[in-house]
């Protein structure tokens, strides 16, 4: 079962890159404090998330924060060096945090997995935007197969009023 409004974020190891090099972080307190924007894609470098669900919320940066959200964190299973190289790539600064779920851990605890071996991508996390708040998660917006709308900025800065 997926995860569903009003459950916490579970434990699970993402990684971050920290100023000393990678940093495992526990998913419930990175996403745990304030009001949190969690988007995730299959996989950095690929077409769509390249082109549009990175930049969409790299282009509504200042109107997510207006609308009270301190952080939006992205998150794909990749190692953090390619997330990293991925941020640098696409222009971010360190306004979006980029978690690495390297061995898809945290897809699996969310019940998001993507199996996408068919595409030679082995396992991966679905597309998905969710709005956390302290912890609690107060929206779930998974995207069909193929799809790219719900996750999206542009909507999120509709569900948030």
């Amino acid at each position: 079962m997926s995860i569903q409004i009003g459950d916490r974020i579970p434990h699970a190891q993402l990684t971050v890159a920290g100023e000393q090099g990678p940093s495992p972080v526990d998913a419930a307190e990175l996403l745990g404090h304030g009001r949190v924007v969690l988007f995730a894609v299959p996989g950095a470098f690929t077409p769509t998330c390249s082109a549009q669900h990175l930049p969409s919320y790299l282009e509504h940066f200042d109107a997510l924060k207006a609308r009270g959200v301190d952080s939006i964190v992205c998150t794909a299973v990749n190692d953090i060096f390619v997330l990293s190289a991925w941020a640098k790539h696409s222009g971010i600064e360190k306004q979006i945090v980029m978690a690495a779920d390297g061995n898809g851990e945290f897809a699996r605890a969310l019940g998001l997995e993507l199996d996408a071996q068919a595409f030679g991508m082995g396992s991966r996390s679905q597309r998905y935007a969710l709005i956390i708040q302290d912890g609690v998660v107060q929206d779930v917006l998974v995207e069909g197969p193929g799809e790219y709308r719900v996750s999206s900025a542009e909507y999120v800065l509709e569900r948030l009023g």
